[in-house]
């Protein structure tokens, strides 16, 4: 008989499951009950009432057997943990920094950087913020600056590495009257902002050039470097039989920092952890860090955390998890395509996204279409997702309670993020389901409208009401009939 290696092409996770929880069932009108209770944000629901959760893949994932028996061996002491250097050196090993400053997760780790570094009228360009590095940015005083590249902004274009950053926008930014305002430049690995897109190590290279000519620090939002370094390796000449781990340390060394959310690629629930290799820079973060955050060797976590966060960074740049999670992402992502679902292709390394504009044309921009079909997607199916449009990136200048001026080159996304190693290809077949049930009735999905915002990342907790379609007569409101 022929040796069977490489001949079977059947798909499977890379591990065996140890452990269960159970997933609580409900009724569509238990979940239209739910969904009014919470002022139809999906942010304000019990988790208990939900039977897809795919809102984020920050800190829902699964941990090993490995990370669990690391967690044992957790030192509590409050100065100077063994549980600390464990993580410190795990971390100066992949991502070669000098100075490792733990914080309890990625957004404070950005505030403690921006608070170091940034003041009133500074400018941060970035390949595209998320909503907590823009809301902490802008809580400086300083602007926060989105430089996608083109082929990000239309879904019609089909490419590898679609979340760079534009370089020629880069270079007229620091060209132009704003170049001394400039304090410091990221870019986001993977672009979570623009469909979870990766970054080519030809990108990292050419903006760290820019910024090392021009004496501007760069840093890196890490917190998918794994992920990243993946998709680099499938699509980019040259890294093909170079290691994710290999790739990794590459990205790192054009970088003078990072900010991580271990919640993500350290395949933890909590943790994260700001690194840099500017001595003095670190001397304040740690000082900053001290005021809010605990002492410098548990920076607000405890040693199990730490503990944790060492084994599972080591696990996210397993080739064998790479392919596994990259390849359960982009079997989502092809099953929405046979339903007929606007998907942004190529997927990322942790979410489909779905382009709500055009699945519910019928629904204006100013009706937030992303939140309406994320809000039909848990009353048909339980299914709870994330909306990256105009609740999440509106403007209202005037004080206006429910301004939508969405800024530029942010699209109406709903994003299906996935938590990492925790549910199976039967979960994402019944997501389908349910979104290709929902794009049958597309056209009776009305829109929304914002009855009450907080000032600051009001997607967290906004209330909303649905704006009832003209003619619509369905008691419960949603006009699509039970599934």
């Amino acid at each position: 008989m022929k040796s069977s290696e490489h001949r079977f092409q059947t798909f499977f996770e890379p591990f065996r499951i140890k452990s269960v929880e159970k997933i609580q069932h409900t009724t569509r009108a238990q979940r239209i009950q739910r969904l009014e209770e919470a002022n139809f944000n999906p942010f304000m629901l019990n988790s208990e009432d939900i039977i897809i959760d795919l809102l984020t893949d920050s800190g829902t994932g699964a941990m090993s057997s490995d990370q669990w028996a690391a967690i044992m061996k957790g030192d509590e002491s409050y100065a100077g943990s063994p549980s600390y250097r464990k993580f410190e050196a795990v971390v100066k090993e992949i991502f070669g920094f000098r100075h490792v400053i733990p914080t309890h997760q990625g957004r404070a780790a950005e505030r403690i950087l921006f608070q170091c570094s940034l003041k009133e009228g500074d400018v941060v360009p970035n390949n595209a913020h998320f909503d907590t590095t823009q809301a902490n940015v802008e809580k400086r005083g300083a602007k926060a600056i989105d430089l996608p590249v083109s082929e990000a902004l239309n879904p019609e274009v089909c490419t590898p590495f679609g979340g760079n950053m534009d370089i020629k926008k880069l270079t007229e930014l620091l060209s132009n009257g704003l170049k001394e305002h400039v304090t410091l430049v990221m870019i986001t690995v993977t672009n979570n902002a623009t469909g979870g897109m990766p970054v080519s190590m030809e990108n990292i290279r050419m903006v760290s050039k820019i910024c090392r000519s021009r004496g501007v620090p760069f840093f890196l939002d890490a917190c998918r470097f794994a992920e990243n370094a993946c998709f680099i390796k499938m699509f980019e000449k040259g890294y093909t039989h170079r290691t994710p781990f290999e790739i990794a340390r590459e990205m790192f060394s054009y970088a003078d920092g990072c900010t991580m959310s271990a919640k993500k690629d350290g395949l933890v629930n909590i943790g994260g952890f700001l690194a840099m290799n500017d001595g003095q820079l670190a001397d304040k973060c740690r000082q900053e860090l001290m005021i809010s955050e605990g002492f410098l060797t548990y920076g607000g976590l405890a040693g199990r955390d730490l503990e944790a966060m060492a084994v599972g960074l080591r696990e996210s740049l397993e080739e064998e998890y790479l392919q596994y999670r990259v390849g359960f992402v982009k079997m989502l992502a092809d099953l929405l395509k046979e339903h007929h679902i606007p998907v942004l292709m190529p997927p990322g390394g942790h979410a489909v996204y779905i382009d709500a504009a055009a699945m519910l044309p019928h629904i204006p921009r100013e009706q937030f279409p992303a939140w309406a079909l994320g809000c039909a997607l848990y009353v048909e199916g339980g299914i709870r997702c994330g909306e990256l449009g105009g609740v999440m990136f509106g403007r209202d200048d005037k004080g206006l309670e429910n301004g939508h001026e969405l800024e530029d080159g942010k699209r109406e996304l709903l994003r299906l993020a996935i938590p990492r190693r925790t549910y199976t290809e039967s979960h994402m077949r019944y997501t389908a389901e349910v979104l290709e049930y929902v794009n049958r009735h597309k056209n009776e999905v009305g829109g929304y409208r914002i009855t009450w915002a907080p000032a600051v990342l009001r997607h967290f907790s906004a209330h909303l009401e649905p704006i009832f379609p003209p003619n619509q007569e369905h008691e419960n409101g949603f006009g699509i009939e039970g599934r």
